[in-house]
């Protein structure tokens, strides 16, 4: 197998991968679309924006801010790009991923078609279904550029492929995990980051632990409901790629989901707050998602809903959560 590899992506998710990865491989390509900041790491070998602590050697990682001549030197491309920019980012540059093989780390749906990137790759960019591996957690960037343990879920069709290109990521700090539940893995990672929103939102508006106890027990079972009802296989609700993703943002100091979901229910406008945060909350984009696949999906999904209530329809959060409150259990 050959290991030439691009990551596509300057934040912090593309930082720390790029980091793992050069340990490991004499060389590594990094797309950016910032030329400012793309000089900025070639002089320096610290990222200005993104997990700054973090050291990058420029002689073993080409940096370059075009996606198209970056992809073309590569026979793996690891998307490490927020799911709101990445339709319009791929679409401008029109990579060519034939014979590529495609690694995501985005954690939402693209926006205007309501796609996980394993769908929206082959409907898009017919990559065929076994040349695509999910990457998700549990796992925070922040972390892995610390060094600290973590699990990450390698999902792929082809179990070989997918665990040989794992352990290009093997380190003494990260542990890759395979498995082969592509679409109910990148549909937790959807999800659990609207959970995380409304275990913020609990938190901003004064609720303690025995109700987020409650909050996230609830909200497992709605991922296993709607996980169960898009791709019935047979898989674990409580391994580390479903309830470990689902507990690490809907508790981690470093969830920027969370966060968001703390500024809102502490008097936050919604657009305030997601100024003030200065970063990609996926879970924002996934609930409008996820509620326009929810009617075509015979499912009631009450924690899911209030979310997108109280970001799109301006309904109050202290509103919301008392009637929340009386259907959980």
């Amino acid at each position: 197998m050959k290991k030439s590899i691009a990551v596509i992506g300057g934040g912090s998710w593309g930082t720390a991968l790029v980091k793992v990865l050069h340990e490991n491989l004499p060389e590594v390509f990094w797309y950016m679309r910032n030329p400012e900041q793309a000089d900025i790491i070639r002089n320096t070998g610290r990222n200005p924006r993104y997990l700054s602590f973090v050291e990058i050697d420029p002689s073993g990682v080409r940096i370059s801010t075009d996606m198209a001549e970056t992809v073309r030197h590569t026979d793996m491309i690891l998307l490490a790009i927020p799911s709101a920019f990445i339709a319009g980012a791929m679409g401008k540059a029109r990579p060519d991923f034939t014979g590529k093989i495609l690694l995501s780390a985005v954690k939402g749906l693209v926006p205007g078609h309501n796609l996980i990137m394993a769908d929206f790759l082959q409907r898009q960019y017919r990559v065929p279904s076994e040349d695509i591996i999910i990457i998700t957690g549990p796992s925070h960037s922040e972390e892995v550029g610390m060094e600290r343990l973590t699990y990450l879920t390698f999902a792929g069709k082809d179990q070989s492929k997918t665990s040989e290109i794992s352990s290009l990521f093997k380190r003494h700090y990260l542990k890759p995990v395979v498995s082969d539940d592509i679409y109910g893995t990148e549909y937790a990672a959807v999800l659990k980051n609207i959970f995380a929103i409304a275990a913020g939102i609990a938190h901003g508006l004064g609720y303690g632990d025995n109700f987020l106890a409650v909050l996230i027990a609830n909200a497992a079972q709605e991922m296993k409901a709607f996980i169960d009802t898009v791709h019935p296989i047979d898989r674990d609700i409580k391994s580390s790629a479903y309830l470990g993703d689902l507990l690490v943002t809907a508790y981690s100091q470093f969830s920027r989901n969370r966060t968001l979901g703390t500024m809102i229910g502490k008097g936050y406008r919604v657009q305030s707050a997601l100024l003030e945060l200065n970063q990609v909350a996926e879970g924002y984009y996934a609930s409008e998602g996820i509620h326009n696949i929810l009617h075509s999906v015979p499912l009631s999904l009450p924690i899911v809903e209030s979310v997108y209530r109280i970001l799109y329809e301006g309904i109050s959060p202290v509103i919301e959560f008392k009637l929340l409150s009386e259907h959980l259990k």
